[in-house]
């Protein structure tokens, strides 16, 4: 952690909030250009542009590009401006060992599982009817949105999505929210728990799905754990990768079999399998916690 920054927590929060409000404008206007010109066609038809199957590889390079300059450059600038190692602040190092990206793999399949449960969940939640019909049509916007994104009918096509709907997004979005906010908040506030719950919220809010708050937020605190006990913002990486690359992996053999997709975007998991999901990551928690310390522990003995 920065014990001496050179601008207070709360100013960084307040700073990191401003620059990713400005850097989603820009992103934005940025995509709307981008898009307008190569598709040729008024700013006001983008969106409907963006859509179409013929403009999906523009579309996930136009969202990249938002992504990138929404997320990534403030929670970059801030830490520089805060420190004189800013990747160092983000979390980006080399401390991990074989036994933590093993852990991970079955950690991310029992979180998987627990979000698949609390979709259900989310679905049961009582909603006035006026907030429920928004509450629908913002969903059925994000699932056209991501289902332009999948359009994926050769290999390449599915490689391209992996690094446009998983990499990119885990990349950007872990360095704001771990290695950026997450950590602001916990020297801020001296709770890591609450900087954890904090950010996770945030973290699924930033999506405008109501019925994928439960599950995000969940996402969030998972990712939130393993960066707070490993400090190692690739391991949150990896596993905000794993987590959407088993969308996008779904999506392109449902698509490359000629079966519709949008239907799999509405699968979940019964209640009770997400208990067990639930107990078997708790367990698995324990081993990556113990692993990670000790790590950590031998690292700071060889300094």
């Amino acid at each position: 952690m920065n014990q001496h920054p050179r601008i207070n927590y709360p100013s960084q929060f307040v700073l990191l909030l401003a620059l990713a409000g400005i850097g989603m404008v820009i992103g934005s206007f940025l995509a709307l250009f981008i898009v307008s010109s190569q598709a040729n066609v008024p700013f006001l038809q983008v969106p409907e542009a963006m859509n179409r199957p013929e403009f999906a590889r523009l579309s996930g390079l136009v969202n990249t590009l938002a992504a990138f300059m929404a997320f990534f450059i403030p929670a970059l600038v801030v830490a520089r401006i805060s420190g004189s190692k800013p990747f160092k602040r983000l979390g980006f190092n080399t401390k991990m060992n074989l036994r933590q990206i093993g852990l991970l793999l079955f950690i991310t399949c029992a979180a998987v599982v627990v979000s698949g449960a609390l979709g259900t969940v989310n679905e049961q939640l009582p909603l006035p009817e006026s907030w429920l019909v928004k509450a629908r049509q913002m969903e059925e916007l994000y699932k056209k949105t991501i289902l332009a994104l999948a359009q994926m009918k050769t290999i390449w096509d599915y490689l391209i999505a992996l690094i446009v709907m998983a990499l990119a997004p885990a990349i950007f979005e872990e360095t704001l929210f771990r290695g950026s906010l997450q950590q602001i908040l916990t020297d801020w506030t001296k709770r890591p728990l609450l900087a954890i719950v904090i950010t996770s919220i945030l973290f699924s809010a930033i999506h405008f799905s109501y019925f994928g708050f439960l599950p995000r937020m969940w996402l969030g605190l998972v990712l939130g754990l393993v960066f707070f006990y490993s400090r190692n913002i690739w391991l949150s990486i990896l596993l905000h990768f794993l987590n959407n690359a088993m969308v996008v992996t779904q999506l392109y053999l449902l698509s490359s079999k000629g079966k519709p997709i949008d239907k799999a975007m509405d699968e979940n998991s019964p209640v009770w399998l997400g208990i067990v999901g639930l107990i078997a990551f708790i367990l698995l928690m324990r081993p990556f916690r113990k692993t990670s310390e000790q790590l950590t522990l031998t690292e700071n003995t060889r300094l």
